[in-house]
């Protein structure tokens, strides 16, 4: 017996959104730390992959939602906690992120339940910021408001025993909106921030599609980093952890878990206009997801990642433009979908 997805009768469909985010800062050059190392990217946009089971009961059909995170694993790097300079700035950053589920392996929650997903996205993050002249408990203050024009494509399969549907989507088109504030502190070799965002969910969306933008439903996330920059030595240690809490999707009345996050960041200046180093993150859904199908159990997602970084300025009609490119793979992931994403920034101050 087999079917396509959404059609009648007693078919299985599955459904993954997403709604992928990045954060970088802006390094200038080495050789005035003090003055240059300033231009923060804000944060600004979180991924939301989501695996949806649609099970069908006699006349009626539920939608229950499972999976879902807010948070881009790894959107934190190096320089998390160095503060920018005073005045606006604009981060643009193109990120590709293939990514897939194994068909052939059952899932955990079930030997006769095995999910296939294949999905493929590529956004270009417009960022705008400014940083005010100013202190605040101590700390500089800075904000931002992002916004994503981006495609997302996504074929999925799934089968229970002999039954097994399949179907495949793409939509082109806005994300959510993403404000962030951020707030920073300095002490010679010593940088902290704290930050609180959240998502309005404004961007594409529809539950029935396989393939979406936005996220459907408000989150979240606060947290804090650490940034220990030496200039003398040229070494940089950066780590970013928080907790982000999900509300309710009232087109699925679904709800998500609590998420935890900690992302890192290590760099080394091999000239005073270049970097190199590693990045990478841990990402653990504390809290069960409620309205799933019994059958999902609490299911919790988990992801680890690690990769390469490089970073560099030049000069651009008498303005320093900071670039960083970067790119992780993920490794013992459950409950998500599982790949790779490479990101190429562009910091202009204005």
């Amino acid at each position: 017996m087999s079917g396509k997805v959404f059609n009648k009768g007693k078919n299985l469909v599955v459904s993954l959104r997403s709604t992928p985010g990045i954060k970088e800062n802006k390094v200038v050059q080495w050789n005035s730390v003090v003055r240059c190392i300033r231009y923060s990217f804000p944060h600004f946009g979180m991924l939301a992959l989501a695996l949806l089971l649609y099970t069908t009961c006699s006349s009626s059909t539920k939608a229950d939602e499972g999976g879902t995170s807010f948070w881009l694993p790894g959107q934190y790097g190096s320089f998390a906690a160095v503060a920018p300079e005073p005045g606006p700035s604009l981060a643009l950053v193109s990120y590709w992120y293939s990514a897939s589920a194994n068909a052939d392996e059952p899932l955990g929650f079930g030997e006769n339940l095995k999910l296939g997903v294949d999905a493929d996205y590529f956004g270009q993050f417009i960022v705008p910021a400014y940083t005010l002249d100013t202190t605040f408990l101590g700390g500089r203050p800075s904000f931002s408001l992002a916004f994503i024009p981006a495609r997302n494509k996504v074929s999925a399969g799934i089968s229970i025993g002999s039954v097994s549907a399949s179907g495949s989507d793409d939509v082109t088109g806005i994300s959510d909106l993403y404000p962030t504030a951020q707030l920073f502190w300095n002490r010679g070799v010593h940088n902290w921030m704290a930050y609180v965002t959240g998502n309005i969910p404004v961007g594409s969306y529809k539950s029935s599609r396989l393939s979406n933008l936005g996220l459907g439903h408000a989150a979240i996330d606060i947290g804090g980093a650490y940034t220990f920059l030496n200039p003398e030595t040229g070494w940089e240690f950066s780590a970013t952890a928080g907790l982000t809490y999900n509300f309710r999707n009232s087109d699925t009345d679904y709800k998500n878990g609590i998420d935890a996050h900690l992302d890192l960041g290590v760099s080394k200046f091999v000239t005073d206009r270049m970097y190199v180093g590693l990045v990478g993150f841990a990402y653990q859904q504390l809290t069960a997801d409620s309205g799933q199908p019994a059958i999902l159990g609490d299911f919790k997602g988990r992801t680890f990642g690690i990769g390469p970084q490089i970073g560099w300025i030049f000069d651009a009609g008498g303005t320093e433009v900071f670039a960083n490119l970067r790119g992780y793979k993920e490794f013992n992931v459950k409950n998500r979908v599982e790949g790779g994403g490479v990101m190429f920034t562009i910091s202009i101050p204005l």
